[in-house]
């Protein structure tokens, strides 16, 4: 079984994560980390903190020697590098809860008398060590020739026009786009929306995919409802702060189709049987179909606007403006990086669970095995 606890506020020492049931075996390095880190942080839209930190950097603790996994718990540390600075500072968040964040719930649900409390755990930065964790998922899963990549197909309504492209395509697309967008016309209208709101002291939201090539049919089960794989990624991407909406492949226009428009028809090619489209995203009955699984998300703007909305003082109460708490404008692009890391940590506890096995050979022996059988 394979799993992951993170422990951390945004504000504290630093953020850690314990991975168990990680196969001996595998090859990894703190590079193979902190690369996809880097992606998660240096993007546009976001602000200023993101600059004081300047660049994530994971440790990794323990569950490795000479460079390769032993089978013991994998401990990941990432240092916040503002710490000093912010130990001594006093909240700015008080009594005023900002509306669309977790302040208001947090402090009636736990009965906290500061806000901060609330923050500093519900904050996004947390998912700074999730992408950690999915960095060392998607290392596993390479091994199986298993690809994975996310990218923004819009911010402020400016949309990517590129479709169907390949994991190595959307790949290169994005490495030189500010926004992990594959379109360079739609990126610089979103690079120009980012900017209006930054101006106007507002925040922006998007769509962001995650595309996954390869993952081996079965992936997931059918025969209970917490075993569906389609449920075990919406609650790995709806997780992510901000994201509130999500599709597999094209769900929300299959929705207003007909069945005939919808369903993808099988047929042979060579002696292999396969689908005609990919409409129904790379998952069919709750269990991987072969095809490369699509995953759309939808993600709000931030709640935090230099322009702030109404609010009240929990202690007065008394009517007033929402704290400014930080200044990312946009972070859908770093979402994107987030997202592809939960969907990899998803495959990779899947993919353990059908070819398991207690080290990386063990596994191998058993996916090819089961690789062999179904083509027979």
């Amino acid at each position: 079984m394979l799993r992951f606890l993170t422990a951390g506020e945004s504000h504290g020492q630093g953020l850690s994560a314990i991975i168990e049931g990680l196969p001996a075996g595998l090859a990894i390095s703190e590079e193979d980390i902190n690369s996809l880190l880097e992606r998660r942080q240096c993007c546009y839209g976001r602000g200023a903190r993101m600059k004081k930190i300047e660049k994530d950097r994971a440790r990794i603790i323990s569950g490795v020697r000479h460079g390769v996994t032993i089978g013991s718990p994998l401990a990941l540390y990432i240092e916040n590098k503002d710490w000093a600075a912010r130990r001594s500072t006093a909240s700015k968040s008080g009594h005023i809860p900002r509306p669309g964040h977790a302040d208001l719930a947090g402090v009636t649900k736990y009965r906290f008398g500061d806000i901060q409390d609330v923050i500093e755990r519900a904050s996004a930065r947390e998912t700074a060590i999730r992408t950690a964790v999915g960095a060392v998922a998607k290392r596993f899963l390479a091994e199986f020739g298993i690809e994975i990549i996310g990218h923004v197909v819009a911010i402020g309504g400016k949309f990517s026009r590129r479709r169907k492209l390949t994991v190595p395509q959307i790949r290169h697309a994005i490495s030189t786009s500010p926004v992990y967008c594959a379109d360079p016309m739609a990126a610089r209208a979103m690079c120009r929306q980012i900017d209006r709101a930054r101006q106007d002291g507002d925040t922006l939201g998007g769509v962001f995919e995650v595309v996954l090539a390869d993952a081996p049919v079965g992936l997931g089960s059918y025969v209970h409802w917490d075993r569906k794989i389609d449920g075990r990624l919406a609650q790995a991407v709806l997780s992510i702060p901000s994201v509130k909406g999500m599709e597999f492949g094209a769900a929300i226009r299959n929705a207003g189709r007909p069945g005939s428009m919808v369903h993808d028809e099988i047929t042979i090619s060579g002696e292999n049987v396969v689908r005609m489209s990919n409409r129904a995203g790379g998952l069919e009955g709750g269990v991987t179909n072969g095809e490369h699984i699509v995953i759309r998300g939808f993600a709000k703007p931030i709640s935090s606007l230099r322009t702030p909305l109404r609010s009240v003082n929990l202690r007065s109460k008394k009517a007033t403006r929402a704290p400014y708490v930080r200044s990312d404008v946009c972070v859908v692009p770093a979402i994107s990086v987030i997202a592809e890391a939960m969907v990899a940590w998803v495959i990779a506890e899947c993919f353990v669970e059908k070819f398991g096995g207690d080290s990386m050979s063990e596994i191998r022996d058993n996916h090819t095995r089961a690789v062999h059988h179904i083509h027979g």
